[in-house]
């Protein structure tokens, strides 16, 4: 914790002044309490610029890599607490989201982008369940996030951030009933979270996976 307030302390004007962020909705996040930040995933650092930009502490998950490929993100996911996650290893996934369900049973914050993968194109994608099976095991609210710009901070290949303005649009917080256990509650409830987060952003939604549409084009 002490760790992650330093270095947010020494984060938050930096984000400042390379992003002049626009913030909109900040009143949703909860002071106290526990809630699952669900956004759309443009770039890189969506990781890190949450958190530098909002008040409370944020833990978010991120693909392993972010921490092994570029130098920058992985500096900053490592000193920002996220929690690493292998999307080829169904294990693995689920010993994230175990430990998501801790910190939110903490009464922490915690963030994730349902797409699983940065957007190929600026379009939303179809959103993973994981998402859901975090709100409906814990019952915590899931507040949508739309984020705008942060692609332009740290493009696709580059290794260094530049200055552009961004945009952070939170939504007013949903709550959501079923099992957990149930594949089409988890399904029902991501859909639902994902059209949230396409009502902030204004995005157009593709009903496909990201990382399938990758695959099928050849991206990385």
């Amino acid at each position: 914790m002490l760790l992650y307030q330093v270095v947010k302390f020494a984060a938050t004007p930096l984000a400042h002044v390379m992003c002049r962020p626009h913030i909109s909705g900040a009143t949703h996040v909860p002071r106290t309490g526990p809630a699952i930040l669900a956004a759309n995933h443009l770039s890189v650092l969506d990781s890190f610029l949450l958190p530098a930009l909002l008040p409370r502490h944020v833990t978010f998950a991120a693909k392993n890599e972010y921490f092994s490929g570029n130098p920058v993100s992985g500096w900053f996911m490592r000193l920002g607490g996220s929690l690493p996650t292998d999307r080829d290893s169904a294990h693995a996934a689920q010993s994230m989201l175990d430990a998501a369900a801790d910190l939110l049973e903490r009464g922490e914050l915690f963030g994730i982008h349902p797409e699983g993968t940065r957007s190929p194109d600026g379009r939303l994608y179809r959103g993973k369940i994981g998402v859901a099976w975090l709100a409906l095991k814990t019952g915590a609210p899931v507040l949508p996030v739309a984020l705008s710009g942060t692609e332009k901070v740290l493009p696709v290949g580059a290794k260094v951030p530049r200055p552009a303005s961004i945009g952070i649009r939170i939504g007013a917080p949903l709550t959501f009933k079923g099992d957990h256990a149930n594949a089409r509650d988890r399904r029902r409830v991501t859909d639902e979270i994902m059209s949230a987060i396409q009502k902030e952003s204004g995005q157009e939604y593709v009903p496909t996976y990201a990382a399938s549409f990758k695959a099928a084009s050849g991206m990385s």
